[in-house]
């Protein structure tokens, strides 16, 4: 959410970051109605302070035995109390309007963020990891004998399109790689644990951005919950509508949890395989933090997540994203992308993202220096740590052997009993 005092004090700064984002000039716009808002809540705190000195004069005429026209004071009084009414229900329906407006206006971009128009225009920061040279023709990760687990039939039988089961031993390698990340951010990263429910309020997809403006990328059930796109949701909106101290800076958590969307708009996109699905799980980190501590939060978030990639040792790239490819929500945006031989590209893993105090103002969520200060927005961050069925995908494709077989990352061995392999039937050996 957008500070209106800022809109009014920096009317032309607030256009350049809409130009940044491929937005026309809106400053004029919600100025308008912005002014027009005042004026009406002006006039209606000059009628209320004329209907105070009319009853005080009634009073005061009254009392000293003055002749007084009792039915023109009280049609007086009448009339100012409905000329009230209808000015407030004006307002009602003019803020209504600013706030349709402002909901659905993006974050401002940080004043570092590259300009550019779409994904074409991010800039790569580094490399990491060293792509294998390999004797064969990588394989995709549903081709690899090896993940015989991977059940689309069964998935489509039951669900549909964009789902998939997982059986044997791709499941239970599925499940070691949540385990080993949730441990590796609770242990080495000192990130908080939380389990959250899959099912929230409207009001809590407002207040992270999902809503209103996507809508359609999620998915509502009949009685008005909605099924998260990701953990940021009840993780970020722990604080919703909350004043915490400055002592309680930074708060930093972790969760993994299924998650839901709908993929709108991405037809005849990813459709082999599970790289792109309905349901999904995510390890997801938040963190709340002092405003001045935010940029250097984003980085130690974004190192969190690369550490997970370098012990599993899986090849990718560092990207910061564009302008014009920087989500509704970040004002700042790093991309994990992950090297996939069978495709022959990198491909997002994760995304994290500084927010400043645009979700904590939607939230109202603030905090103290001290007892006696006034409350001020925190800034909130978000990024994946990571996505579990896309590092699965990275594994099976990077760790494939010419035989058919997926070798074991030394990491997640201690998860599987030791296992080395998952061989060409599924099973961990």
């Amino acid at each position: 959410m957008h500070d209106i005092k800022n809109i009014r004090n920096n009317p032309e700064d607030f256009d350049q970051q809409l130009k940044k984002r491929m937005i026309n000039p809106l400053s004029f716009k919600i100025l308008e109605i912005d002014t027009k808002r005042r004026k009406k809540i002006e006039t209606i705190e000059t009628l209320k302070s004329s209907l105070n000195i009319l009853s005080k004069n009634f009073g005061i005429n009254k009392s000293s035995g003055k002749s007084l026209d009792i039915k023109r004071f009280k049609d007086e009084i009448k009339n100012k109390k409905k000329l009230i009414s209808e000015l407030e229900t004006e307002i009602q329906k003019i803020e209504l309007d600013l706030k349709t407006i402002l909901d659905n206006i993006p974050n401002a971009c940080s004043f570092e963020v590259p300009l550019g128009k779409n994904e074409q225009d991010n800039v790569e920061i580094y490399k990491w990891g060293v792509i294998e040279e390999k004797t064969f023709t990588p394989r995709q990760h549903f081709e690899v004998p090896a993940a015989i687990g991977l059940d689309f039939k069964s998935a489509a039988k039951i669900s549909g399109s964009r789902f998939s089961i997982l059986q044997g031993g791709i499941a239970t390698l599925h499940r070691a790689i949540s385990q080993f990340m949730i441990d590796k951010h609770i242990t080495d990263h000192n990130l908080k644990e939380v389990s959250i429910p899959v099912l929230v309020k409207e009001e809590m997809m407002y207040g992270t951005g999902q809503l209103p403006k996507f809508s359609s990328e999620s998915y509502k059930t009949s009685d008005g919950w909605w099924l998260i796109p990701t953990a940021e949701v009840p993780l970020t909106n722990l604080i919703a509508n909350s004043i915490i101290s400055s002592d309680e800076l930074p708060m930093r958590l972790c969760a993994v949890s299924q998650c839901f969307r709908s993929e709108a708009g991405s037809a005849g996109k990813d459709t082999k395989g599970m790289l792109r699905q309905h349901q999904f799980e995510k390890v997801e980190m938040v963190t709340f933090s002092l405003p001045d501590k935010s940029n250097d939060e984003h980085l130690r978030m974004t190192n969190c997540a690369e550490s997970i990639l370098k012990e599993l040792k899986l090849p990718f790239r560092k990207v910061e994203l564009c302008s014009g490819d920087l989500g509704f929500s970040a004002k700042k945006t790093f991309d994990l992308e992950v090297w996939l031989p069978g495709q022959k590209k990198y491909r997002e893993i994760s995304s994290i993202s500084n927010c400043g105090d645009f979700q904590s103002r939607r939230m109202n969520a603030r905090f103290k220096n001290s007892s006696g200060s006034k409350p001020i927005f925190l800034h909130t961050l978000n990024g994946s740590g990571l996505a579990v069925g896309r590092c699965l995908i990275a594994i099976i494709e990077n760790y494939q052997t010419d035989d058919g077989k997926i070798k074991i990352p030394n990491c997640l061995s201690k998860y599987l009993s030791g296992a080395k392999y998952l061989n060409q039937n599924g099973y961990l050996i």
